[in-house]
């Protein structure tokens, strides 16, 4: 038998000892500077082709909105907008500031459907006007700002380091020995308590010299400020809302609650097929018995009416077995009684597999009554999958909780794994797909890995947002 295999944990990031004093805190900057100067040059490019294309598109599609073409051409320019947006985002990693999270862009709830509703989506939500505000105004302006200090500095710096080689290929005022020059001659003439005595060409490399270690010590100062800069206007017209959390709150509660009807009309349809199909045969047949013993015994066929009585307490006694059944499969009193663990417990024993059980005792004290039953159901449907389709020999039920950085239980994790020949799927209409319609209705998730040859894993994951 193949055991289920604890998930790893998510690696953590080693806590590295944080630079201390002005050299360690400039060592960092520096480590930033050329990301920085990398984005501050990308984004004065990116600036330049998004105001271009989108002044166009939407001037174009403001003087045409009174014809059709107008709207759609507004919509497609806000599109566009977010595209030159996601991308500024994107290239802010280079910088190394913290990743802008990606805002709430479908505020409809799920009922919002039609044609008119999803072509006008973009305009009715106020991150894509933003986006389109700073990729049209915003950022061109201060892009175009921090690309002309970035060159500043970059060549003042760089260059001012490097005069003492390139300078010699330069012309230098009337001679052509490199010799000589008129500002450094100048300079040397205003300032002979410094430079008396210095040739010219000797002047200028100090004065290039030492204006390129001023803007290069300074450099990852300014160009870390700009991208800064860059990162602060950003995060506050193509980062996340408050509101947008709010949002998606309510389109996921949507979305979980039409699950949940949809898991619970195909559970009333298949228990009203199942009470068709088994007890209220029995019933029938019970009927139809009775009313035969009825008139045995006014015949007085005494023998007869014995056999039909002993049938009849036969079809009795097995629609009161299917009636039991079918309850336990909603709501199993044992369950009820003594809580998940031992109800999982019970579900592996009754199993003609080889299960291995390893339930977290403190899921009773966890889990609500709802979340439990949902539990028990699903489990008992991946258990007798296993036993009907996969083929394996043994089966691993595990049920843990997963806990927050305060300690408290925030999800429930169900897994069940089997060594049988894999190959299982989603498939809509089908049994896996309609477990993951009914944890979607408590905002859960099934996960499933099933590789042809196994094992097949399935996991329940489901977040505890009620505590008992």
């Amino acid at each position: 038998m193949t055991a289920a295999t604890t998930e790893p944990a998510p690696l953590q990031p080693v806590a590295s000892r944080p630079a201390t004093g002005f050299w360690g805190s400039y060592g960092q900057a520096w480590v930033r500077t050329p990301g920085s100067a990398l984005y501050l040059l990308a984004v004065f490019v990116l600036a330049m082709v998004s105001v271009s294309v989108l002044s166009s598109l939407f001037w174009a599609g403001v003087g045409l909105l009174i014809l059709v073409i107008g709207l759609p051409l507004i919509v497609l320019t806000l599109l566009i907008a977010r595209g030159f947006g996601v991308a500024d985002r994107f290239l802010l990693l280079l910088t190394g500031q913290a990743p802008i999270a990606e805002p709430e862009w479908n505020r409809d709830t799920p009922e919002a459907t039609g044609f008119w509703m999803t072509l006008t989506r973009p305009i009715r939500n106020a991150h894509y006007w933003l986006y389109l505000v700073h990729g049209m105004i915003v950022n061109p302006i201060i892009s175009t700002i921090s690309f002309t200090l970035t060159v500043v500095w970059l060549s003042v710096g760089l260059g001012g380091l490097t005069y003492w080689f390139w300078g010699l290929f330069l012309p230098r005022g009337g001679n052509t020995d490199g010799s000589a020059g008129e500002w450094g001659q100048y300079v040397a003439d205003f300032m002979p308590w410094l430079f008396g005595g210095w040739s010219s060409w000797a002047v200028e490399v100090a004065l290039y010299l030492i204006a390129g270690i001023l803007f290069t010590f300074t450099m990852p100062w300014v160009l870390g400020g700009l991208a800064r800069g860059h990162h602060a206007v950003a995060q506050r017209m193509l980062g996340r809302w408050e509101s947008d959390e709010l949002a998606a709150e309510v389109r996921a509660e949507a979305a979980a609650r039409g699950a949940a009807v949809h898991a619970e009309d195909v559970a009333l349809r298949r228990l009203e097929r199942d009470i068709h199909d088994g007890p209220q045969q029995r019933l029938v047949r019970l009927q139809m018995d009775l009313a035969a013993l009825e008139r045995r015994a006014e015949s007085g066929d005494t023998d007869a009416a014995a056999d039909l009585a002993r049938e009849a307490r036969g079809h009795a006694k097995a629609a009161l077995d299917e009636l039991r059944a079918l309850s336990s499969g909603v709501a199993p009193p044992l369950l009820q009684d003594r809580g998940l663990a031992a109800a999982l417990d019970a579900v592996a024993t009754a199993s003609p597999l080889r299960v291995q059980v390893d339930v977290d005792p403190a899921v009773d004290r966890a889990v609500s009554q709802e979340i439990a039953r949902t539990v028990y159901f699903v489990v008992a449907e991946l258990m007798t999958n296993a036993v009907k389709h996969s083929g394996a020999t043994g089966v691993s039920l595990r049920a843990s909780l997963r806990r927050g950085a305060a300690g408290a239980p925030t999800h429930l994790d169900v897994w069940v794994v089997d060594n049988g020949r894999g190959g299982a799927a989603f498939s809509a209409g089908h049994g896996l797909e309609g477990l993951r319609e009914r944890l979607a209705g408590l905002r859960g998730l099934l996960t499933l890995t099933s590789p042809v040859g196994g094992p097949t894993s399935v996991g329940a994951h489901i977040p505890l947002t009620v505590a008992p």
